[in-house]
This record gives C-alpha cells, sequence and structure tokens, in this order.
C-alpha cells in the first residue's frame, strides 16, 4: 500500500502542474559525486611487486588512479579510507586533475587541470587506522560523467599489509616508485585493476544522490574493464539529469547477513549509505549470495532472516529521510547456486514475492528485465556472461532500463 501511494501521489502532482522546472532547488551543498565500498584487501588482489612487502605496503609510490564522476560542478573534495588499514596511513601529497583524454584507466593527466590537495592546509596528512580523512576544497571544472585522476605519493608507505581497497574497480590504476604525483604521465609505472585508498568524490552542488547497496551484479562484475558500463554508469548515461547523483556502494561477494567479501550490508549500512552526504534515496538489490552460500537445509530460516534484514534497512534509512527502494533478485537456475531440486530457487520466488509486495517505498523488478522468458529460473541467453549468475554489459543495459525514471 505504501508503494503504490508513492507512485499515485508523485503521478497526480505532475498531472495537476505541481511539478515545475522552473521551481528554485535546494541551495548548494557537498554531495557525493562518486564512491566506492572500502572494505579489507585480499592477499591476490593487493598492490603487485615491488609495492607490497612483508610488513610494508606502497613505500615510496605514486598512485594514480581514475574514476567517474556523475553530478558535475566546480569545486570538489576527495575522500581517502583507512577503514580496514592495519596501521595509519601516511599520505606525503595528493593532487587531482583531469585525465589526458578524458577516458578511465589512463595515466596522463593534463598538466593544466593538476590542482595540489592540501588537508586542513597541509600538503600531507595521516590517516588514523580505521578513519577516513576529507581534504581542503579545490576548484575545478568537472563535467557530468566526466573521469577524474586522483593522485596520491606515500613516501613511507603504509606499515602494514592489511589495506584498505576497493577491488572490484573495473577501472585501471598506475603504480610507480618515487614521487611523481605532479608529473604529466607516468612513464614505465605498473597497471592494476583495483581502487586503492579512496572512498569518496564530493562535489558542491544541488544534486541529491541515489545509493545502491548490492554485490557484485552492482559491482560490476561482467562489465567491461575502463568501459564504465555497469548498470549503474548505464543508469546515469540513461537519465543524464543534473540533478541526480548515483553512487555505488556495491562489492562482489557482499551478503546481508553475513561477512564475506567486505562487511555484511546490516554492519555496513551506517558508513555506506547513511553517512553519504546529499543521500536522498536508496536502492537495496542484495540477497542473492546470502541464498546462494546457505545450505538447502537453512533456507526457511535464510528466507525469514533476509526479509526481517531487508525491513531493519527499510527502517533504518527511512528514519536518516531516505526513500528506500528495493529491486528484485535475477535468476541464477545453472549456476552452482542451483541446487538440483529447486529449493534456492523458491527461495528467491518467495523473497522476490515479498519485495514486490510492499516491503519498501517502490519495487524494481530486476528478475523481470533478465530473466529467459521460456526459462524464468535462468537468465536470458543474451544477457549471461556464461556463469549463469552475472551480466553482461548488454544485461546490465537491461538492468538500466528497468529503473523507472519517475522514483527521483
Amino acid at each position: 500500500m505504501r508503494r503504490r501511494t508513492l507512485l499515485a501521489s508523485t503521478g497526480a502532482a505532475a498531472s495537476a502542474g505541481l511539478i515545475s522546472r522552473g521551481l528554485p532547488g535546494p541551495p548548494p551543498a557537498w554531495v557525493h559525486t562518486w564512491a566506492a565500498m572500502p572494505q579489507l584487501t585480499e592477499p591476490h588482489n593487493m598492490p603487485p611487486a615491488p609495492f607490497t612487502g612483508t610488513d610494508a605496503t606502497l613505500v615510496n609510490t605514486t598512485l594514480r588512479q581514475t574514476v567517474r564522476v556523475t553530478a558535475g560542478g566546480h569545486r570538489l573534495r576527495i575522500r581517502l579510507s583507512n577503514a580496514f588499514g592495519g596501521a595509519d596511513l601516511p599520505i606525503t601529497a595528493a593532487a587531482v586533475a583531469l585525465p589526458a583524454d578524458g577516458r578511465a584507466g589512463v595515466s596522463a593527466i593534463r598538466p593544466r587541470t593538476l590542482r595540489p590537495l592540501t588537508f586542513g592546509g597541509r600538503a600531507s596528512v595521516t590517516v588514523p587506522k580505521g578513519a577516513q580523512i576529507v581534504s581542503d576544497p579545490i576548484d575545478l571544472a568537472v563535467l557530468a560523467g566526466a573521469n577524474l585522476s586522483i593522485t596520491t605519493y606515500l613516501r613511507d608507505g603504509q606499515a602494514t599489509t592489511e589495506l584498505s581497497s576497493h577491488p572490484g574497480s573495473r577501472t585501471t590504476s598506475w603504480l610507480v616508485n618515487g614521487d611523481h604525483h605532479r608529473d604529466p604521465d607516468l612513464a614505465g609505472a605498473t597497471p592494476s585493476d583495483h581502487w586503492y585508498l579512496i572512498s569518496g568524490v564530493e562535489i558542491r552542488s544541488e544534486a541529491a544522490g541515489l545509493v545502491l547497496l548490492g554485490d557484485s551484479l552492482t559491482d560490476g562484475r561482467g562489465s567491461t574493464t575502463n568501459g564504465n558500463d555497469r548498470w549503474p554508469d548505464q543508469l546515469f548515461d540513461r537519465l543524464r539529469d543534473p540533478r541526480l547523483a548515483i553512487l555505488n556502494q556495491a562489492a562482489g561477494g557482499n551478503r546481508v547477513l553475513r561477512d564475506g567479501l567486505g562487511p555484511n550490508a546490516l554492519a555496513r549500512l551506517d558508513r555506506d549509505v547513511l553517512a553519504i552526504s546529499g543521500a536522498r534515496w536508496l536502492l537495496v538489490f542484495e540477497g542473492v549470495n546470502d541464498i546462494g552460500t546457505a545450505p538447502v537445509t537453512d533456507q526457511e530460516q535464510i528466507v525469514a532472516d533476509l526479509l526481517g534484514a531487508y525491513r531493519q534497512i527499510v527502517l533504518r534509512a527511512q528514519a536518516a529521510g531516505l526513500r528506500v527502494y528495493g529491486a528484485t533478485l535475477t535468476p541464477f537456475g545453472g549456476n552452482i547456486y542451483d541446487d538440483p531440486d529447486g529449493v534456492r530457487e523458491r527461495s528467491r520466488q518467495v523473497v522476490n514475492a515479498a519485495i514486490r509486495s510492499g516491503l519498501f517505498d517502490a519495487v524494481v523488478d530486476f528478475d523481470a528485465a533478465v530473466r529467459d522468458p521460456a526459462h524464468p529460473r535462468r537468465l536470458a541467453p543474451a544477457y549471461d556472461t556464461g556463469d549463469h549468475l552475472h551480466l553482461n554489459p548488454a544485461g546490465y543495459a537491461s538492468l538500466a532500463a528497468a529503473v523507472p525514471r519517475g522514483l527521483f
């Protein structure tokens, strides 16, 4: 009933002419325009040799990374995270710039756009263990949908091999020994398809944020490296609304109820959603890993716990002033999560029925968008990467197309 009322009220207001593009928007404020969920780096995702030692990481290392902002503006600041670091994180110098050719994953920048970062007026900063740090604002015009280069130099490195990162970047970063944070290009740099240390970009804007809470299907497994064709990217490309920032707070393997690759969704909700500046909406698309990793004999309990966790997310997010939308879980027939008797598939159907029945403020039906009409427990072959769980860019385009514009 709550979902129907929300959509009906929005439509009635629009038809009555009460929603006008000419009405003044909110005053500019700090709004996240890009975000990535920090997590503890697994051993095989650590920076490549020689940038990881036996007891320290990124010693005398320049690290250049690119991210794609959503909402644009002329004034921005950067967030660096040491949430999972095993020791304090000493940043010797940092800077931002626009990539040389505007593409993601390149090591060259446009020198005239280089802006040194400061932290309380100082060029260097130490991020305490478990904390994050926000840079001072800098003036740099960044268009909506543009790529942004962030370069850090760590003279002393971090005295630990426990490092905060976002391994599923689907974007190439570049590492080189020495202080080259101002260099137009990083000659001889080593590529690594992970993000390290960075967790957010904020912009001074009138925009509002949509936060996406999810797993590898939102993180973009199956998308193109440096292609920015995850479904959140394609949703941004489809809507192209300068008032909307789309913030991807997903990680591969993440679960709602139990820790996996990163903390469970209930545990990370405050940091990854409620603390995001400018957030106004939350879309929850997560739960398939809870069902898929639980034993067949535990499915009844997992379903009950998962639905209870959704209710908790809704209550906590609504208390913070967010509207909360739920996406149905997509098929996994033929994947290792599937079982011969279809017990986990029945769990998925029960969860999806609850999502469709009004558990959230509104529903986005991703299941209907990508299932095979002839075999509804499977992905449509044109969208399947081959593992029968993850989607290719065409499948992610179908998810993006399934999100109603009127929700925002």
